[in-house]
């Protein structure tokens, strides 16, 4: 039994995993040079079936709803019920469409990784988390300056009530540094690099699976190629799992962050 039959079995360059051509010629609108790739048309088509199916959800909405109806307010209330009003309180419900659409657009983002023929999360681009961050930073400092005024908000933050003044030495620069850079990086990096993360390992599990089986003339890699292909359907439950996680991680860190600007802690 020749255990190193076969041609060897190599990790992918982690930029495969994420380079696709352009689908038509690069252009440019200002300074920003735009790229429309595979990826590009998956989301525009994800965002035209998730407004879709809104719309068929609740266009001709009924007191006795159907089965489609009822399915969408469930999801829904869950966003309410274990979402918003836990952090943000009542004053939640009319930041409800945006964070509804955070979660929606997030996870559906997400569960493209175990979609065949996409099997990519769109999330794992930097681009992506990025501008949900950036959006979620914009919307609390906007309440935050429109709640306390500008100079309060930035005094507030900076100089914590309740906190004995030495302690500012220390805490003064933690606190901005904290709240106007970090969480915003912080937002966004936790989002891509745990769905990075997923696609890349399941990316070599199920590569490692079609060599055993396909490529390896040795007979000891072939026996125990039902490993890792139970292995690799086994991680995709769990990536199922963690894009869900995921969704509710981001929305719920944009709500507390909310709920920090209308309820300043004094």
């Amino acid at each position: 039994m020749n255990l190193a039959a076969g041609p060897p079995f190599t990790v992918p360059d982690i930029n495969e995993l994420f380079s696709y051509r352009s689908l038509v010629h690069p252009f440019k609108i200002g300074p920003v040079t735009f790229h429309i790739t595979y990826l590009t048309i998956v989301m525009f088509v994800l965002s035209f079936l998730l407004c879709a199916l809104f719309i068929a959800a609740f266009r001709r909405p009924a007191v006795v709803p159907g089965k489609l109806q009822n399915l969408m307010e469930a999801a829904i209330d869950a966003v309410r019920e274990n979402i918003v009003l836990q952090t943000i309180g009542p004053d939640g419900d009319r930041f409800m469409p945006y964070l509804t659409a955070v979660f929606f657009f997030v996870f559906a983002m997400n569960f493209m990784e175990i979609v065949p023929g996409v099997q990519v999360p769109l999330t794992s681009f930097m681009a992506v988390p990025a501008l949900f961050s950036l959006m979620a930073y914009l919307i609390f400092n906007y309440l935050g300056i429109r709640k306390q005024g500008a100079y309060h908000y930035v005094k507030d933050t900076m100089f914590p009530p309740g906190v004995p003044k030495p302690l500012y030495v220390i805490l003064t620069p933690i606190e901005l540094v904290s709240k106007f850079i970090f969480r915003p990086i912080t937002l966004a990096v936790r989002l891509f690099a745990n769905m990075m993360a997923g696609h890349v390992m399941l990316t070599i599990f199920f590569l490692a699976s079609t060599y055993f089986l396909f490529k390896a003339h040795s007979l000891f890699l072939i026996a125990i190629s039902p490993a890792p292909i139970l292995l690799s359907i086994i991680l995709t439950g769990f990536e199922l799992f963690i894009a869900l996680i995921q969704a509710f991680i981001i929305t719920i860190l944009t709500a507390v962050y909310i709920d920090e600007s209308l309820h300043p802690a004094h």
